[in-house]
């Protein structure tokens, strides 16, 4: 019994707070959609693929598990390399960007796919052209430094950059929906801490529904009477 009363006042407390809590949410998808289609400026992404390979001599046929093992270790060591300061400023003079070092490094991510000889490059930026061009810049000014470091050049390109036509963020369709809950919930929190707050009986209404109790007369309200 003590649950269905308890069950009652909730909806009691939704239904008479439910302009706050419409407006509430309205408020908030409105404003979760002009941010997300206005004042967000859309990021995209270019890829780039590379595949390490041991340097094998001409006279050998076949290639072995340990070398399969070391070109992947390799991948790991050409990694880090590729986001090193001498690769990164190379991309920066030779395509003019307007950056240093620390502002071109956040732009990029390199990973290795498990268990195999592949980096992969990835590039962000709110432009879709200069993502693709340092995306693309990378590998050749990688392999020449590469040959300056180690003398050896065991890198191919797989998959050169193509120009993004979707961004990848912001998310807005997901942006509005986390609003809106956010909204749904804020509204909700702030209706409930009010009714617990005040505790006064503004109504006959009130007496009935939270007391129980039934109203036998109202003395009506004159404001002449001080």
């Amino acid at each position: 019994m003590q649950d269905t009363v308890e069950l009652k006042e909730f909806f009691f407390i939704i239904r008479k707070r439910k302009k706050i809590i419409i407006t509430t949410t309205l408020v908030c998808l409105i404003l979760s959609t002009l941010f997300s289609f206005f004042a967000i400026k859309p990021t995209y992404e270019a890829n780039t693929t590379l595949i390490v390979n041991q340097n094998i001599s001409e006279n050998s046929l076949n290639i072995t598990g340990d070398d399969i093992n070391v070109s992947q270790q390799l991948a790991v060591t050409y990694g880090e390399i590729i986001k090193s300061r001498s690769v990164l400023d190379s991309v920066i003079n030779e395509l003019q960007l307007s950056m240093d070092y620390s502002q071109i490094k956040e732009l990029i991510t390199v990973s290795t796919i498990e268990n195999t000889q592949i980096i992969s490059i990835n590039v962000q930026h709110k432009d879709p052209k200069i993502a693709r061009d340092i995306a693309n810049s990378i590998p050749n000014l990688f392999k020449k430094t590469l040959v300056d470091i180690t003398n050896v050049n065991g890198v191919e390109v797989i998959d050169r950059a193509i120009l993004p036509s979707n961004p990848i963020k912001p998310n807005k369709i997901l942006n509005i929906v986390i609003a809106t809950l956010l909204g749904i919930m804020i509204s909700t929190f702030g209706v409930f801490l009010r009714e617990y707050l005040n505790i006064k009986l503004k109504t006959p209404e009130d007496v009935e529904d939270i007391l129980g109790l039934p109203v036998i007369g109202v003395i009506p309200f004159n404001e002449d009477i001080k």
